[in-house]
């Protein structure tokens, strides 16, 4: 049996990741494979680096001190105005995102860590997906992660790349292909709620990639192949950010995480009953 994590994208929502995974290594449940998107390549690049209990501190460590700081969208309105206005693509820089990457990994790169590890970009040349399985491990991050509009694209080897959320939000179908059987599915708790039809601006454009995305998950996990077990953990309900704000919003962390983690302790309890 080779068990894959797979951690889907999310924005601030990737903190109940850090909830399923102190769930599952507490059950002695390791991963042999982790693939991740946008947040969940950073918290799954954590997690390949250290796939122990201790990650968890780290993991949480890391979340809090986000929260704390707001670094990651820190700036204030002017600077935000400013910089549209300068680049006329995105809000925020990516420079802190790149600080906490560099100073948790440095120059290290895939061979270095510990558990086989991928993330998903979507290159903008190609309009593909683009999977990073070697070299330097922070451009790789930086580009699944460049959230668009937010974040400037990132530029790696000459290719620019946006969020790989666009392209593979719940790359379940990935593991798949790389030789996983059992897939722990990590996902951010979007596809857990009911959609409804857009009645303000906003909402139309988050309501039509919400379809795209979630019909490429429900397609791959039909399309496993036999004797292929996905498993979806649940986030314990903390999946409301329909506030177009709402990725500014630090507030929930803990609270996400926690929640996460007693659904995922009593789900895999009921479902998987015996240490597998």
């Amino acid at each position: 049996m080779r068990t894959a994590f797979v951690l889907g994208g999310g924005g601030l929502l990737g903190a109940v990741e850090v909830g399923m995974i102190r769930a599952l290594l507490e059950r002695d449940i390791r991963p042999d494979l982790i693939v991740g998107t946008s947040v969940g390549a950073l918290n799954g690049l954590l997690l390949a680096s250290d796939p122990t209990l201790q990650v968890v501190e780290r993991l949480t460590r890391m979340w809090i001190d986000v929260a704390d700081s707001g670094m990651v969208y820190s700036d204030g309105p002017i600077k935000q105005v400013t910089r549209v206005v300068r680049t006329g693509t995105h809000l925020h820089s990516d420079e802190p995102l790149r600080e906490l990457l560099v100073d948790q990994f440095g120059d290290q790169t895939f061979a270095d860590l510990a558990v086989p590890f991928q993330c998903v970009a979507a290159s903008i040349e190609r309009a593909a997906e683009h999977w990073f399985s070697d070299g330097p491990l922070v451009p790789a991050v930086m580009a699944s992660a460049a959230v668009p509009g937010l974040l400037p694209a990132a530029k790696v080897d000459g290719e620019h790349f946006l969020d790989g959320g666009i392209v593979n939000s719940i790359p379940v179908g990935r593991a798949a292909e790389l030789g996983a059987t059992r897939i722990f599915v990590l996902q951010v708790g979007r596809i857990e709620r009911p959609l409804t039809a857009p009645t303000k601006p906003w909402q139309v454009a988050r309501v039509s990639f919400e379809i795209a995305r979630r019909h490429r998950f429900a397609r791959e996990m039909a399309a496993l192949p036999d004797g292929v077990e996905a498993l979806v953990l649940p986030t314990g309900g903390t999946s409301r950010d329909d506030n177009p704000l709402g990725y500014r919003d630090f507030s929930a962390i803990s609270g996400r995480i926690d929640a996460a983690y007693d659904a995922s302790v009593a789900w895999l309890a009921e479902h998987l009953p015996e240490n597998p």
